[in-house]
């Protein structure tokens, strides 16, 4: 069972993202994009190309500024979308990362170098975003503390 966030969770999700068509269209599809995900200290770059997750990687703070955008929720956030992508097999409405994003004052993409042309690569791919972390719902997950 790989523990989230880790370089083992973020490489089991990017094996069925990678494997299992069902991720790779209905409004997804190719993507080409380097974004990361903050989980309080934690932090993982991930490279997105065409249809796949070619690369997730730990970093520290400073490679923010090498990213697209960045994912940012507090721990208990991220946990609670996952286990509902868990529970639904996908986020329902009130958990996916639009919704997220849209609903709150403090926005889930973010960007240190205020590049908005780099940061509007979370809405344009924000459905393959999504189904990547969708692909969570078919691997078992722990929560670290």
């Amino acid at each position: 069972m790989a523990v989230f966030p880790s370089q083992e969770w973020f490489d089991q999700v990017r094996e069925v993202f990678n494997t299992h068509e069902e991720y790779h269209g209905a409004g997804g599809g190719a993507c080409d994009t380097t974004f990361a995900v903050k989980v309080g200290d934690d932090i993982f770059q991930l490279v997105m190309e065409g249809l796949e997750c070619t690369s997730a990687a730990r970093v520290d703070e400073k490679s923010l500024a090498d990213v697209d955008f960045y994912l940012e929720l507090e721990p208990e956030e991220w946990r609670e979308m996952i286990e509902n992508i868990k529970e639904h097999d996908g986020a329902d409405l009130n958990w996916t990362l639009n919704t997220l994003d849209l609903d709150r004052d403090e926005r889930v993409a973010k960007s240190v170098t205020g590049d908005q042309y780099r940061e509007d690569l979370f809405f344009r791919f924000n459905q393959t975003l999504q189904f990547f972390f969708d692909a969570s719902a078919k691997i078992d997950t722990e929560f670290g503390a």
